[in-house]
């Protein structure tokens, strides 16, 4: 039985990850689904439209463009698109830019399979890091050589329930890649970020956040971070389930 595919990212339904990702997606199945947002939402976490309608636009045979987020568009696409006949497997990506670290909690791309695990459906969040040298032109052709090999061995092994897998390709041609790694989430110097304020022609200001550039301090070991920093493809299994089990005992005990 061929496998049913439905692919989503949050760069937007002209973005070239996204036929990336359609191409990952190809390689595993015939049965290949694009249900994308109409324009970039990056950084839209996992926000529903719920205060405006969905408008949908058919791009072409098994193509879809929404007016709305990452979210949106896996449940119109499992919920009407495919009238409930199916996704097997969800693919949201691929990111142009990593998405590790806090970078989940942002991250549009993370809510598309986040979304389909919360509909109970095998996801995995699929990114390709990049460089200011090749900012826009990544390397695509990391994530299509090594892109369906890693999701298959992780389908073969099965997801869990609540569970979704975010894959991070690093910043490197295909055969510069040093292995596949799996990781925990990593965590940055937020004290680098910070607001940048500017004055429009006008002389009214506006904002923007910005990261310092100034050395870093060199990421743990076994996390998505420094994995994608040592050219190793970063796998890390995130859960639905944000309970903190050691604090939460804590809290029973201080309100017995």
């Amino acid at each position: 039985m061929t496998m049913r595919i439905l692919v989503t990212n949050d760069d937007g339904i002209n973005a070239p990850g996204l036929e990336v990702c359609a191409d990952i997606a190809r390689a595993l199945s015939d049965d290949v689904w694009v249900v994308a947002p109409e324009f970039d939402q990056s950084g839209v976490s996992h926000s529903l439209s719920l205060n405006d309608p969905l408008r949908m636009r058919a791009v072409e045979e098994r193509r879809f463009a929404i007016k709305g987020t990452p979210t949106d568009c896996i449940i119109m696409g499992v919920r009407h698109i495919l009238d409930g006949k199916g996704p097997d497997l969800i693919l949201s990506g691929v990111n142009r830019g990593q998405n590790a670290a806090e970078d989940v909690t942002y991250s549009g791309t993370i809510a598309g399979a986040l979304e389909g695990a919360i509909l109970g459906i095998p996801s995995l969040a699929l990114s390709q890091a990049y460089s200011a040298a090749n900012r826009q032109t990544p390397f695509w052709d990391t994530a299509i050589a090594h892109g369906p090999r890693i999701i298959r061995k992780v389908l073969d092994e099965g997801i869990p329930r609540d569970v979704l897998v975010n894959v991070n390709f690093p910043d490197c041609a295909p055969d510069q890649v040093k292995g596949i790694a799996v990781t925990s989430q990593g965590k940055r110097d937020q004290e680098l970020l910070h607001i940048e304020p500017r004055y429009d022609g006008r002389g009214n200001p506006y904002y923007w956040l910005a990261f310092e550039r100034r050395k870093r301090v060199a990421p743990a070991n076994g996390t998505d971070l420094s994995a994608i920093a040592d050219r190793r493809i970063a796998v890390t299994a995130l859960r639905l389930d944000l309970t903190d089990e050691p604090f939460t005992t804590r809290l029973a005990q201080l309100f017995d």
